[in-house]
């Protein structure tokens, strides 16, 4: 194969018509430019270069790779540019993941920031397998994914960044004779028909069933809702009452009332997860920050290797 190197020394010599002036251009001393045109015509071989007067000219092969030599430079000096652009974040691409109730309150604010910032970073969105969020991120198929996490999830491989607490509130039709507190204990709910939102596994549903668990009951659920925006329409029409956390009630039904709920208040942790491999540079970097001022962090500080510092408490 050809040296690169050899080939730039080559296109030097010929560009300044004589050894001594390629040996100037470059830095080296005439006897290294020498070496290196004899070690290329070796490779090549066949003469590269002749003598003419005080100087040389290249030879039909040697304008042949002077050619070459000049395209190969021109080629490296761009590929130096896009490394630099994409090593400070001006380019490049971001997989990311997220479960549907963060896509409008977390997720879509979060990107309108990252893309004034980095607006010629490529983002691939898409929601995530509820059965299964991280297999992408573990994979490397997603360079990010946004998951309700809890502590029985294993860490290995895993990077956890906390965005938010997403607290639970009781959700009531109208009327109900419940609704006039302003603070519902969890236990209230215990006789009613439930409206289920959670599906029947996941973190989400192992938390409110923990919740309502540790208040002494069982949900009775009369109706399994796929969504928080089904679940308030059940809810509005007096099917039974509902457990939704606050970031699933951004578009509330005008007919049901919120209210907390202690004696526990359900909270889910919202996280966002990368990869413990993944190299911190600018763009994903910049994506946590903007999932972080989203959540309401405000602008955060940057840690170790650039990434976020979520060390301090914010619930």
């Amino acid at each position: 194969m050809l040296d690169v190197r050899r080939l730039q020394v080559l296109r030097a010599v010929v560009t300044g018509g004589s050894i001594t002036a390629a040996a100037a251009n470059l830095g080296y001393t005439p006897s290294a430019v020498s070496q290196s045109v004899a070690a290329l015509e070796k490779q090549a071989g066949t003469p590269l270069l002749e003598r003419v007067g005080r100087g040389v000219r290249p030879t039909e092969a040697g304008r042949l790779l002077t050619g070459y030599a000049e395209t190969i430079g021109r080629q490296v000096a761009e590929a130096e540019t896009a490394l630099a652009d994409l090593r400070e974040g001006r380019t490049g691409q971001l997989t990311v993941r997220y479960f549907p109730t963060a896509g409008a309150a977390l997720v879509a604010p979060a990107l309108a920031r990252f893309r004034t910032e980095h607006p010629a970073i490529r983002v691939d969105l898409a929601a995530i397998d509820p059965d299964d969020p991280l297999t992408e991120v573990r994979q490397g198929r997603a360079d990010i994914a946004v998951v309700v996490r809890t502590d029985a999830e294993p860490r290995t491989g895993l990077r956890f960044l906390d965005l938010l607490d997403d607290p639970y509130r009781a959700v009531l039709p109208k009327g109900h004779p419940l609704a006039a507190r302003r603070v519902l204990d969890l236990a209230d709910l215990a006789d009613q028909p439930w409206i289920g939102t959670e599906g029947p596994a996941g973190p989400c549903h192992e938390l409110v069933t923990a919740a309502c668990g540790a208040a002494g009951f069982t949900p009775a659920v009369a109706v399994e809702s796929g969504d928080y925006a089904t679940a308030q329409g059940f809810v509005a029409a007096g099917i039974g009452v509902g457990l939704m956390p606050l970031m699933g009630l951004g578009n509330r039904h005008p007919d049901v009332v919120v209210r907390k709920v202690r004696g526990p208040e359900p909270v889910r942790r919202v996280c966002a997860a990368v990869r413990d491999t993944a190299p911190t540079g600018p763009a994903l970097t910049g994506l946590v920050a903007a999932l972080r001022a989203a959540a309401g962090h405000g602008t955060p500080a940057t840690g170790r290797h650039g990434m976020v510092n979520t060390d301090s408490p914010h619930r």
